[in-house]
């Protein structure tokens, strides 16, 4: 029973669909997924819907989920990131945005513990390279493996006994490789990182064509194509 790894995927269908397509040839039997659905990206609903064609999935919350409803007290500043904010807010809906707020923070089997960021906290997270802040973020933290996402970044790494698995963004990496990002976890507990082409400039056709003249748009396209955070 392979369990796939879907994280940020951004409302960028073609990307999801790619990885979908892989995930057939596994095949992948049940699902995690770890948030940041809507955001960016040309389908946000049409995302949503496909994910709930899934059989067998678990849903949790990212920062974005929560930012959509108005719990946005630690969202960034900046006119475009507002922008943007507002494009999907009214592209789902109340219902949407209700549901998607509502969805728990982590998820836990066994001994392995599903979370967007970091255990605590969506917003904080862990980076490829170790970090001074890591063993604060697993204070407390029994888990053998804690698998999370939010960096757009894939990492697979231990600390002080703990692997640590991000199987990067499905809709807007930031490695530098524009390939949908995704992961597996094999039925004798093995992650897999796994990353698939697709083509981007759909995904960029269709945020000009639906969402022309927004101020994010540039930035968001820059990104796709470059696959880093700040679009160069």
């Amino acid at each position: 029973m392979a369990t796939g790894l879907l994280y940020d995927v951004h409302g960028n269908l073609p990307a999801l669909d790619a990885v979908l397509a892989d995930a057939r040839e596994l095949p992948v039997t049940r699902w995690v997924l770890g948030g940041d659905y809507a955001s960016f990206g040309a389908w946000p609903v049409e995302v949503i819907a496909r994910m709930d064609e899934l059989d067998d999935a678990v849903w949790i919350r990212g920062n974005w989920d929560r930012w959509q409803r108005g719990e946005r007290d630690d969202m960034p500043p900046g006119d475009d990131l507002q922008a943007a904010l507002a494009t999907v807010v009214e592209k789902l809906g109340p219902e949407l945005i209700e549901r998607l707020a509502d969805l728990p923070r982590t998820h836990r089997e066994g001994d392995v513990l599903f979370c967007h960021g970091a255990p605590g906290s969506d917003m904080e997270s862990f980076l490829p390279a170790p970090a001074d802040h890591d063993a604060a973020l697993l204070d407390g933290v029994d888990a053998r493996l804690v698998v999370f996402g939010h960096t757009h970044l894939p990492v697979d790494r231990e600390h002080d006994g703990i692997r640590l698995l991000n199987p990067g963004s499905v809709g807007l990496p930031f490695d530098g490789d524009p390939s949908a990002h995704w992961g597996v976890l094999h039925d004798d507990g093995r992650p897999e990182l796994r990353r698939v082409p697709y083509d981007v400039e759909a995904a960029v056709d269709g945020l000009a064509t639906r969402f022309e003249g927004a101020t994010w748009l540039e930035g968001t396209i820059a990104r796709l194509r470059n696959a880093t955070f700040d679009g160069r």
